[in-house]
């Protein structure tokens, strides 16, 4: 049996952690309201696109990014850091399925996402994660790097795998496809009836333009999306936390107790005995 010095110390420790772990909980929130005010959706750009779809007839497009075939390269998106349950491993998980189902390339950001993948024996290529000052040149820099492979036809499309926040207590893993692009991505139905559209370029060479401009400006809203995530994962994971160590410390308060008293009552029988051994000298 542990001493009760040993158990007070635990005991103390435990508090102390756990104080810990709530700051980081105040951090957590105050850092999610923070990201969530400064998301981006860029609902006016995908209106415009999809008017401009609506106008084009995209079965004379040739271009990959409407007419690609063939295996998707899939974006894992992860964290550089921890506390965050096992949403990363869940989205490695996804990502993986979808590379097997389909054959494709994984591309893996984040230093969590690199851990799982290498674990997991599957060839991939890592970029490093996602990081709020350099969000949206991250977003160009990953658009750039997804849409050369597939312009270059070594990847029929591209699948991103993120975590979301439902809400603040509530995420979950999302597989958003990029490409090929339809016109479902605007949520506009097709117009019937308009006029045709005067193009001083080629329809390809615009539809080229406009998905690569999107692309850019949907990756910056991913990102910022699972940035949001990681930190309602991280309180849920610390809040957790908390509450195991306030049962452990339940029990180990029990435990310090029951040995206090042990102490106590081998202390009251010694000096009885003690007390009866004297009186009868």
């Amino acid at each position: 049996m542990q001493p009760a010095v040993y158990i007070k110390r635990t005991i103390d420790f435990n508090k102390n952690f756990r104080a810990l772990l709530e700051v980081l909980k105040l951090v957590a929130v105050s850092e999610y309201h923070s990201l969530e005010r400064r998301l981006r959706s860029f609902e006016r750009l995908k209106e415009i696109l999809a008017e401009f779809f609506d106008a084009v007839d995209l079965r004379v497009v040739r271009h990959p990014f409407v007419a690609a075939s063939g295996s998707p390269i899939v974006l894992a998106i992860t964290s550089d850091g921890g506390l965050l349950g096992g949403i990363n491993m869940q989205v490695i998980t996804r990502a993986v399925e979808i590379v097997h189902a389909e054959g494709g390339h994984l591309v893996v950001m984040g230093e969590r996402g690199l851990i799982y993948a290498q674990d997991m024996q599957v060839p991939f290529v890592h970029y490093p994660g996602v990081v709020d000052s350099k969000r949206l040149a991250q977003a160009y820099e990953m658009r750039n790097y997804l849409t050369q492979r597939v312009v270059a036809g070594e990847a029929g499309g591209i699948k991103v795998v993120f975590p979301r926040a439902v809400s603040f207590v509530l995420h979950r893993v999302e597989t958003v496809t990029l490409l090929p692009f339809t016109r479902s991505e605007g949520e506009v139905p097709a117009a019937h009836g308009k006029e045709p559209m005067i193009l001083e370029s080629t329809p390809d060479e615009v539809v080229e333009y406009l998905v690569y401009l999107v692309l850019g400006q949907r990756l910056y809203e991913i990102f910022g999306m699972s940035r949001v995530c990681e930190q309602a994962a991280r309180f849920l994971h610390l809040e957790e936390s908390c509450n195991k160590i306030g049962e452990m410390n339940k029990k180990l308060l029990l435990q310090y107790f029951r040995r206090r008293h042990e102490i106590i009552d081998a202390n009251m029988r010694e000096l009885f005995s003690a007390r009866s051994v004297f009186s009868k000298k």
